[in-house]
């Protein structure tokens, strides 16, 4: 009679570390423990006090798993002392899911397996910084993301995988983000086996064919009422809430719109004219079309309805809201 054996132990998977931040890093940290992976500690940033936090925190996520959890701020990567508690979970794969900082090369090199970042965008297109904004700014109808391996320059190494993503032209910042979770979810499920295995794909990227975005502020979310009436919506639909919004100025003051939609067709008014003021409908003149206001916000003042807006400012149609424009 042969004794039962004892059960097996699994294997722990690779050892990894999670560069990460925001309810994407949450999506790439599940998606490593559901396939296996040994997360063996989370490097994340502490929260901004002037962003509007609305997103799930990685810190708490890692923390519930017992996960050890390090806030990193923007020089530590490049010290000495970072590369070696870096170096000191001897990891086999580093993974980057919306990490705000450059991981230094030298760190890079410390995962003989491959160090991994996750970017919001179908790469080379749309590289650098915002990438869901900016191609909501510029009237896109399709992004993605993408599986690409770190090298020293942003967004430049070795493709890994991509899943598409279609933009609605209802789509705002928020709205798409949440599309783009969905599709890092399927990436990661197809894809992290084939790292564990070590047949995961590794293309090179032609640059020449893709684009480079730099980072967006505040100030940035300026319009003009010269601009046609598509281009000042897809400004503020890329920055309304929860991001900073769309303004022009009026007055010497901020005025906000925080939600329009375009009307494509001729008109003969000026840019900035009121054309119609009523509880159903508040209507401005572009340089091509009009825009139907909804939210408003005057700065210093509580946001509103556009029809109370103009009421409380006495605004009427044929006032101008130009910098020239009538005072409140």
């Amino acid at each position: 009679m042969s004794l039962p054996s004892e059960p097996r132990t699994p294997d722990p998977g690779p050892r990894s570390l999670v560069f990460g931040y925001h309810t994407m890093g949450c999506v790439g940290f599940d998606a490593l423990v559901r396939h296996g992976f040994e997360v063996s500690a989370v490097f994340t940033h502490r929260d901004d006090s002037n962003e509007e936090i609305w997103w799930e925190s990685l810190a708490e996520r890692a923390r519930g798993r017992g996960i050890p959890v390090h806030f990193v701020g923007r020089s530590d990567p490049k010290t000495p002392g970072f590369a070696e508690l870096v170096g000191g979970y001897r990891p086999e794969f580093i993974f980057s899911f919306y990490f705000r900082y450059m991981i230094p090369e030298s760190l890079l090199r410390l995962a003989p397996r491959g160090a991994l970042n996750l970017h919001g965008s179908l790469l080379p297109r749309y590289r650098g910084r915002a990438p869901v904004n900016w191609v909501l700014v510029n009237g896109e109808t399709e992004t993605g993301v993408s599986l690409h391996h770190m090298v020293a320059i942003p967004d430049a190494g070795n493709l890994v995988a991509q899943e598409r993503v279609e933009i609605a032209f209802e789509d705002t910042a928020r709205t798409l983000y949440a599309k783009l979770e969905s599709a890092a979810e399927k990436l990661l499920d197809r894809t992290l086996p084939l790292l564990k295995e070590g047949r995961a794909p590794s293309v090179a990227m032609n640059l020449v064919d893709g684009s480079y975005f730099g980072g967006r502020t505040p100030e940035d979310g300026r319009f003009s009422w010269e601009w046609p009436a598509v281009k000042i919506y897809n400004l503020v639909r890329a920055v309304t809430h929860p991001y900073p919004g769309a303004f022009t100025v009026w007055a010497g003051r901020k005025l906000f719109v925080w939600w329009a939609v375009p009307q494509t067709r001729p008109l003969e008014a000026a840019p900035g004219t009121v054309l119609e003021v009523s509880p159903e409908r508040v209507e401005v003149a572009t340089g091509d079309g009009a825009l139907l206001l909804a939210r408003c916000q005057l700065e210093g003042e509580p946001e509103t309805g556009a029809d109370a807006f103009f009421e409380a400012h006495g605004l009427t149609a044929g006032s101008r809201l130009d910098e020239a424009g009538d005072n409140p």
